[in-house]
């Protein structure tokens, strides 16, 4: 399988400015002072050795939307604005309009995970159908609304698609596009659900918008066990711990370092930061993943975790 992060950004989307892309270009200027750029596999040597990943690349701007891609019918995690570039990519490979299936697991229904749909240019077309799951009651009336007037003006069942909601019950089992998928209810204003997925030996798990309390003894806590031996864990690490746990409590997001302790105890091989601060920039996050990673290291000698941060475009093989 193959993971494919189309937004990865929390709260709203967060634009590049001028400003960045100077300093990015006067850095880069910076670090090509003692080395030959005359051709173009130096260049590349270059960018690809040298450089940080905060100078040659972005971390991107989107909001929630994560692809589990299988070669099956398509599954995605949240409809955040990353489903707009989703959706454009789909249209683009799929010239010839073959009918498509979607299944879209929300994991709540704050504006930041729910806005790319309206810009979701499959659900216009009549031979798609798009399935939304998530946990919570009023699943469907949050889509509707989104579309009502004054906010858009296509209303919901103006589109073509066939659009379907299922209410999903959390800790019960399911059996959906050919995976094995699970609820399990999290910490969040007005709750929100994390999933685990589970196909051919393989266990994905997405756990965003989550908030874990650095009082509260990890070891004894149920999403140990919902974690547990995941192959891949994307989970909510918006905040530093200091910024969790003192300026930000209670707020519904989790920290990096909550992360490592979360997967290492639950025997996770990859961990993915997710749900970025909108307030952070692309140096911010380097240095994130760097203390990150660092934290990691005192786990090693015994329990070697694979840490990375989420980034539009990213992808990972499951």
């Amino acid at each position: 399988m193959k993971v494919r992060f189309w937004g990865s950004r929390g709260s709203l989307p967060r634009s590049i400015t001028a400003r960045e892309v100077r300093e990015k270009i006067g850095r880069a200027l910076e670090l090509a002072r003692d080395h030959d750029l005359s051709g173009e596999q130096a260049r590349d040597h270059f960018i690809q050795t040298v450089l940080p990943f905060s100078v040659w690349g972005s971390y991107g701007g989107n909001t929630s939307c994560v692809q589990i891609d299988d070669g099956g019918d398509y599954v995605l995690c949240d409809a955040g604005s990353g489903l707009r570039d989703f959706g454009n990519h789909v249209m683009e490979i799929n010239a010839e309009r073959r009918p498509l299936t979607f299944h879209i697991f929300m994991s709540h229904l704050h504006w930041d995970h729910i806005q790319g749909f309206p810009f979701f240019r499959p659900a216009y077309l009549p031979e798609n159908t798009v399935n939304l799951y998530g946990c919570h009651s009023d699943l469907e009336r949050a889509f509707v609304t989104q579309q009502g007037p004054p906010f858009f003006p296509m209303p919901l069942h103006g589109l073509q698609a066939t659009i379907r909601f299922t209410t999903l019950v959390p800790d019960r089992a399911y059996h959906i596009a050919g995976f094995d998928i699970q609820g399990i209810e999290q910490d969040h204003p007005g709750k929100s659900y994390g999933y685990s997925f589970r196909r051919s030996g393989k266990k994905i798990v997405y756990s965003t918008d989550s908030e874990h309390k650095n009082d509260k003894k990890v070891e004894i806590s149920p999403f140990v066990e919902f974690f547990a031996d995941a192959d891949l864990l994307i989970f909510d690490a918006q905040y530093s711990l200091i910024e969790s746990d003192e300026m930000k409590r209670d707020w519904g997001h989790s920290s990096n370092i909550l992360g490592v302790e979360f997967a290492v105890l639950a025997g996770v091989k990859h961990l993915v930061l997710f749900h970025s601060d909108p307030g952070a920039d692309d140096n911010k996050l380097d240095k994130l993943l760097s203390d990150t990673r660092a934290y990691a290291r005192f786990y090693a000698e015994h329990y070697p975790l694979k840490v990375s941060q989420a980034y539009c475009g990213m992808e990972v093989d499951v």
